[in-house]
């Protein structure tokens, strides 16, 4: 089916990118993210299904122009069986890049499944290579495993590999080198994220929030200059810099960093994305207040167009951006592993 009209919000921003949860639940417990005990998960029966979700995925790619997918979670790969998702959205005209985000532990055992089923990039978080700071953060044990995850992940040739830590004032101050060594040592890009607030807690603050150019300060003390390049993409979160000069010693040079400022430096006028939650809502925003029903309308029956114009409804409700900096600001409802990452 040709495409019939991209999803175009009142600001003119034009959405091409989805990012599908297919889970809330999780196998560790990050505090920025969930609570260490007490979590409240979606019964099973509530998330979409597999078919429900190629169903979503194909009428998005032929009538709306989505070209790039995401699934997050939770953590993805606790979903039973989802190399076979992966298998039936690979073969989906117009999805033109498959990736999926995860925290790693489980690779060492989905690594090549999600490669041979299609899979193209992967997004793995990591905060620290110390497992007594691992514990701190995630509340479980595995930093080893997560490792191993990595490594399997290279070995079975992912078109691209990035690793994400999320900065947190206080935590990552000591960690930031050694990961970036890691990622090096890797030939892998890493990312680093600000602190957000999306924790059940609701202890976020913006004391809290390690800016990316404090983090970008410390690369550069230690591993030598970096100067921004231009993103392959120019909707893509992260800004981008690359090693040159004096970090030729550290083997560093011509190596790519990214800085994802959603607080101190927001980038929601070039937001490209949309959201669906692993029990079938739309989200226009990570921190949007709204929510639009999808799963009821796929399981009352609903025809192609409805379902397609439930997502332009959404779309047309977004904001100008999330506000995290204004006085009005109150983060959503749903904590991050309830919304997708």
């Amino acid at each position: 089916m040709s495409l019939e009209s991209p999803l175009i919000d009142r600001f003119g921003r034009r959405h091409t990118s989805l990012r599908l949860s297919v889970t809330d639940r999780c196998n560790l417990r990050c505090f920025y993210c969930m609570p260490e005990h007490g979590a409240q998960f979606a019964p099973r029966e509530s998330l979409l299904t597999f078919e429900e979700i190629t169903r979503i995925v194909s009428l998005l790619a032929s009538r709306c122009g989505i070209r790039d997918l995401r699934l997050t979670g939770g953590e993805p790969l606790v979903r039973r069986d989802l190399p076979e998702l992966v298998r039936m959205i690979s073969k989906i005209d117009g999805i033109k890049d498959l990736s999926l985000t995860t925290n790693g532990l489980l690779l060492p055992e989905f690594a090549r499944p999600l490669r041979d089923a299609g899979m193209k990039r992967l997004n793995i978080s990591i905060d620290t290579l110390d497992e007594q700071t691992f514990q701190k953060i995630s509340r479980r044990q595995g930093i080893d495993k997560v490792i191993a995850g990595i490594d399997a992940a290279i070995a079975c040739g992912f078109e691209v590999i990035k690793l994400n830590t999320t900065a947190v004032r206080g935590i990552a101050e000591s960690e930031i080198v050694s990961l970036v060594r890691f990622a090096v040592d890797r030939g892998v890009q890493i990312r680093f994220i600000e602190f957000m607030p999306l924790d059940t807690d609701r202890s976020w603050r913006t004391t809290d929030v390690l800016s990316g150019d404090a983090i970008r300060d410390i690369i550069e003390r230690e591993l030598g200059p970096l100067v921004a390049v231009a993103p392959p993409n120019p909707s893509q979160p992260a800004s981008e810099f690359e090693f040159v000069g004096a970090s030729t010693e550290t083997g560093a040079a011509g190596q790519r960093i990214g800085l994802i400022q959603s607080v101190s430096k927001p980038f929601c006028e070039s937001c490209d994305r949309i959201r669906v939650t692993a029990d079938g809502s739309i989200r226009n925003c990570l921190f949007s207040q709204q929510e639009f029903s999808l799963r009821d309308l796929l399981r009352s029956g609903a025809d192609d167009d409805q379902l397609v114009n439930r997502f332009r409804t959404a779309v047309d409700a977004k904001a100008a951006g999330h506000g995290i900096t204004e006085g009005t600001f109150s983060p959503p409802d749903r904590p991050m592993y309830s919304i997708g990452g």
